[in-house]
């Protein structure tokens, strides 16, 4: 049988409360990443690319060849060499024209891989058609998203594979009010906040109008990126929660050691995980009904560490300890961040 690797890197990260800074818990609104997309065509195969089968890439190499003079056939196209592909990327905030950014190429036909291609000149534009960059590259096996098998990916990655063309306006520097937001929303972290920034600058300059948003006034004296510069640092009591982060394409999980499961039971095709107080579980913790294929383990002491090693003593496949994890979070039973790249 063939056997999956999953790692499990573990860190303290204990949900004790800490001094945070603002600049860590919260965010200027309106100051974010913009979406973008484009459709491309990789070239220079060896014969993994479309089969003559994708008429939209015939159709494509059909429509570049004509923006070259040059007049063919769709119908005498042959695409082995070529693979028709959609491009992404994130335009970050205060982007300025000639910066790069990453992209990600992923096929939208049957190529069996777009490794070692050149991607030609592609416009990547936003949700309002507009062009704000330009990608293009070379498909080296370093940049494949499939770290398992480099020569037969059909998604990869180009690292500064694509040049800003155009910015998206944010006049920062002229506002006189600006809202932040929490990252998580919480009361009692709002007032905090508000608390902090007031007792620094003095009365009415923030305002906590939500458990997610507090208001700030531009103190006299101070440009608005002065202002925000300064209050990046200011520290507030804050309670973080956990963090787990799993990567789906290597199996790789980042979990900390101290983050604990609340009782719950979840079932997950033909295995069913039960997290409850219990004197039947065994002095390690937990119990494994092989019969009746049932994981029993006592709360109190399941950690997402010790869940994720149980499942992985029984051979259970990445995807489907992702899956038995998104499931107990979406139950609540995990007070932590889950996030799967």
């Amino acid at each position: 049988m063939k056997r999956h690797l999953l790692l499990f890197i573990l860190i303290f990260s204990f949900t004790t409360l800490q001094a945070a800074q603002i600049k860590d818990i919260a965010s200027v609104v309106g100051v974010r990443e913009n979406q973008l997309i484009g459709y491309g065509l990789v070239v220079g195969l060896e014969g993994t690319g479309d089969g003559s089968s994708s008429q939209f890439t015939k159709q494509a190499i059909s429509s570049m060849l004509q923006s070259a003079r040059v007049k063919v056939d769709p119908r005498n196209i042959k695409a082995k060499n070529v693979a028709a592909v959609m491009v992404t990327a994130n335009l970050p905030a205060f982007s300025r024209h000639g910066d790069k950014i990453n992209i990600e190429v992923a096929s939208i036909g049957d190529a069996k891989s777009i490794i070692g291609g050149t991607l030609l000149m592609t416009p990547l534009r936003g949700v309002d058609g507009e062009i704000y960059a330009i990608a293009q590259g070379v498909i080296s096996k370093g940049y494949s998203a499939d770290k398992r098998n480099r020569r037969k990916a059909t998604a990869a990655k180009i690292f500064k594979g694509a040049i800003v063309e155009r910015e998206v306006d944010f006049d920062l520097y002229h506002k006189n009010s600006i809202r932040l937001s929490l990252k998580k929303a919480d009361f009692e972290t709002a007032v905090k906040i508000q608390h902090k920034i007031n007792a620094t600058y003095g009365a009415n300059v923030a305002a906590a109008i939500d458990p997610r948003t507090i208001e700030l006034r531009r103190p006299a004296g101070r440009s608005m990126v002065e202002f925000l510069a300064s209050i990046n640092h200011l520290e507030v009591p804050y309670r973080g929660a956990g963090r787990i982060v799993v990567d789906e394409k290597t199996g790789t999980v980042v979990a900390g050691v101290g983050i604990k499961v609340d009782p719950v039971v979840i079932t997950h095709g033909d295995l069913t995980l039960k997290i409850m107080p219990s004197s039947e579980v065994a002095s390690h913790g937990y119990a494994i009904d092989t019969k009746n294929n049932v994981i029993s383990m006592r709360y109190g002491e399941v950690t997402v560490a010790n869940i994720a090693r149980v499942l992985q003593k029984l051979g259970s496949k990445p995807e489907d300890i992702i899956a038995i994890l998104e499931t107990i979070k979406e139950a609540g039973a995990i007070n932590a961040e889950l996030e799967i790249i």
